[in-house]
């Protein structure tokens, strides 16, 4: 009898063919550029979205913290569904600041960014791989803003669960409507820049704007700054790798598979639609589960493609001598000078 694991046949395609959205270096670039967005934006399946005529937009609780004033609020991004978030403001705000648009990963949800709701023992454990995002970016000069992703923390699951997306079912649901849990991500945070720039521009400088996020956070930072132009600056961490190497390979959440995807793209390819912005990609030398040799391998090809960009300085890899965690002291250095 001749029998062979379903996953290693299926796993053993991935090397076979060459993505069709490869940039062949005859192409004028910015025709490829177009193709691809478009080709990306129909795999995220944001045609199935359905706009609100409404945001809804308003400001819920105000929290006096020793790291800076959080202020709560809420839109609608589409028709019934309400997207929470946090503003971190620093105590001395005076004027406008950059935004810096944070999303965490898999974990209890945004707060975490904010270091709120949490035990003293639950803030030791966030801080110590840097996953306090609006924090950092209040220390750093911006102002955070953090929204809470689908299927994760109070837009699903519970605090002391697991994110909703990590139960096969939620995340995958949305494939058989045309949609996908990244795409949905990805909505929203175009929805959020709409909040921001009509209910928040007093306060959040927009000229450059920042995105930024670790892990799921990361996955939905690099496909949202992909599509969303707004976005000038994008920091990724522990996200951006080869398919093949991470994805495919190892075990993740239902949350990161998008339907023919790797057909089209790895995820070198897609830094082609982040060019000419900013683009910081983080990881961890010993990262388990978004291996840095495929890291390496995706991020040259995101060189050759800033470099057809003409932004051959406009992206930078940042390699911490950790895992699967935000390296801040490492990364916000290098998006700084970047800005300049």
């Amino acid at each position: 009898m001749k029998n062979i694991l379903s996953k290693t046949y299926i796993n053993g395609l991935f090397p076979v063919a060459e993505p069709t959205m490869h940039w062949d270096g005859v192409e004028p670039f910015e025709k490829w550029q177009q193709r691809a967005y478009e080709k990306l934006w129909d795999i995220l399946g944001l045609d199935h979205m359905i706009p609100a005529e409404d945001d809804a937009f308003e400001w819920g609780e105000v929290v006096e913290t020793e790291n800076g004033i959080a202020k709560e609020f809420y839109f609608q991004s589409e028709p019934g569904y309400f997207v929470p978030g946090w503003v971190l403001l620093p105590h001395d705000m005076v004027g406008k600041r950059t935004g810096c648009i944070c999303l965490q990963g898999h974990s209890t949800g945004m707060h975490n960014a904010v270091l709120l709701n949490l035990t003293d023992e639950q803030k030791a454990t966030v801080q110590a791989v840097d996953r306090d995002f609006a924090v950092r970016a209040v220390k750093e000069g911006y102002v955070g803003i953090c929204i809470e992703q689908r299927y994760m923390g109070r837009c699903g699951g519970r605090e002391d669960m697991e994110p909703s997306c990590i139960m096969m079912g939620e995340a995958l649901a949305s494939l058989m409507l045309g949609r996908s849990a990244i795409g949905e991500r990805v909505w929203d945070v175009m929805r959020l820049v709409d909040v921001i720039e009509k209910h928040m521009a007093d306060f959040v400088d927009l000229e450059n704007l920042t995105l930024m996020g670790n892990s799921g956070g990361g996955t939905a930072t690099y496909y949202s700054a992909c599509i969303e132009k707004r976005i000038r600056y994008a920091m990724p961490s522990c996200s951006v790798c080869g398919y093949k190497e991470s994805i495919v390979d190892l075990w993740h959440c239902a949350c990161n598979y998008l339907p023919n995807v790797a057909t089209a793209f790895d995820m070198g390819e897609l830094g082609g639609l982040v060019a000419p912005r900013g683009l910081v990609v983080v990881n961890g030398k010993n990262d388990p589960i978004f291996p840095d040799s495929g890291v390496r391998r995706v991020y040259a090809e995101i060189e050759r493609l800033y470099a057809a960009a003409g932004a051959p300085d406009r992206c930078r890899l940042v390699t911490g001598p950790g895992e699967h965690r935000f390296f801040a002291d490492l990364a916000w250095p290098v998006m700084k000078e970047l800005q300049k």
